[in-house]
């Protein structure tokens, strides 16, 4: 049988199709809509509809920003606010006239990046998206672990700091909050009064300002990974994201890590996602 997947994105949804031996035939993106639910759900069917105009016979994943809460069936903790409440995987099967399978973009980036991509070596794979959000998720030996209520993995909403910064999801001091990629170009705004982008704030970060950034940012993603280690173990981490190219995160990040995990053994791989921003679709596909 073929196979779609969609992911649906902050800024692009792209959707693709394989053949039963994962081969990509065919891939499109679209930029998404901004703030509009209606225009959401217009765009996906019409993406899919074209990507399977000249077949029958195909299974549909979706990957999505929040997830999928058990007991209403609507859409939570998603950072496009647009989808929160929404029955959005119902919505789009009555307007595809088909069944989907969906999950949540962290769970759809970890079971690819476990079962096509840099973790597929390792049977516990704790994936982490770092970019506007903060997310997580968990494959055991290949298989997606979702937890009882569909939150395994969500660590971005850890409290790190208590009373700190105020979160979207109404708690403060999350993890989100202090590492995603608007968090840390608005401590930069703090810090020097500039306006600037995560790839120009790399490039500044050797005069006395960037250092502290940067020891900030350290500290943090030291912490929030340690205590996502003493609470798991896994056997690797992938990390994904815009984020996730930041060359640090591998070296000091991870020495940062090491040194506050619970442990007198540590040697978790904290590795780059091989798939790209292509991860969530390919997860998408195969959920």
């Amino acid at each position: 049988m073929f196979k779609i997947g969609v992911d649906l994105g902050g800024t692009k949804t792209e959707a693709i199709l394989l053949d039963e031996e994962l081969n990509v035939l065919t891939r499109k993106r679209i930029p998404t809509p901004q703030n509009d639910y209606e225009k959401i759900l217009d765009s996906i069917s019409s993406l899919v509809r074209e990507i399977s105009e000249n077949i029958s016979d195909f299974s549909l994943g979706i990957c999505t920003p929040g997830a999928i809460s058990k007991h209403t069936g609507l859409i939570k903790n998603s950072n496009t606010q647009c989808l929160i409440g929404k029955s959005i995987k119902e919505d789009l099967e009555n307007k595809l006239g088909k069944k989907i399978s969906m999950e949540n973009d962290a769970n759809c980036f970890t079971l690819a990046e476990a079962t096509m991509g840099a973790a597929k070596d390792f049977d516990l794979v704790f994936g982490v998206i770092l970019g506007t959000g903060v997310g997580g998720g968990i494959v055991i030996n290949k298989k997606l672990y979702p937890g009882r209520t569909n939150i395994a993995g969500e660590w971005g909403h850890h409290t790190l700091h208590h009373n700190g910064n105020p979160c979207y999801c109404g708690k403060m001091g999350c993890v989100e909050t202090y590492i995603s990629g608007p968090s840390l170009e608005n401590q930069w705004k703090k810090l020097t009064g500039e306006s600037k982008r995560i790839p120009e704030i790399i490039q500044n970060i050797t005069n006395e300002n960037g250092k502290k950034w940067k020891s900030e940012f350290m500290e943090n993603f030291g912490y929030g990974l340690a205590n996502v280690i003493d609470i798991l173990d896994p056997d690797a981490i992938v990390l994904g994201g815009g984020l996730s190219n930041i060359d640090f995160l591998y070296t000091e990040g991870k020495e940062s890590v090491y040194n506050k995990v619970f442990s007198d053994l540590v040697d978790t791989p904290i590795l780059k996602n091989q798939l790209g921003d292509s991860a969530g679709v390919f997860g998408a596909c195969i959920i």
